[in-house]
């Protein structure tokens, strides 16, 4: 099966930071857009931050910005999120697929969803 893997999750205090991952399971990122998607408990699929084709683009949802960042590593087969001063109310599971991605906005679907991680802001 073709997907996406999420790690990295756990339990963080607000304020604090954490570094998620997300690798291609089955398939290459090469000439790959990549979003990042989150569910709150209770809340629709929203989408967070994406990088783009051949890192043309990144955008940041405004809830996000600033906090943020979404950095890949050189080899091209792992893309993490960066998440800095973290509230409560960033408390979801986070899930990367493929999605289109352009400087001021992302697709809302995705393609090779992963199984999500939880990111817990509790002190």
């Amino acid at each position: 099966q073709l997907q996406f893997v999420e790690s990295g999750g756990g339990l963080v205090q607000p304020g604090g930071s954490l570094r998620l991952s997300c690798a291609a399971s089955g398939f290459t990122l090469d000439n790959t857009a990549i979003g990042w998607f989150r569910q709150a408990p209770g809340k629709e699929h929203e989408g967070v931050s994406c990088l783009g084709r051949s890192d043309f683009a990144r955008y940041y949802a405004d809830t996000v910005k600033g906090r943020f960042t979404i950095p890949r590593d050189n080899a091209k087969t792992t893309v993490y999120l960066e998440m800095n001063s973290l509230n409560p109310w960033d408390t979801a599971i986070y899930y990367c697929a493929a999605a289109p991605c352009w400087v001021r906005g992302m697709s809302k679907r995705g393609n090779y969803w992963g199984q999500g991680t939880k990111v817990p802001v509790s002190s």
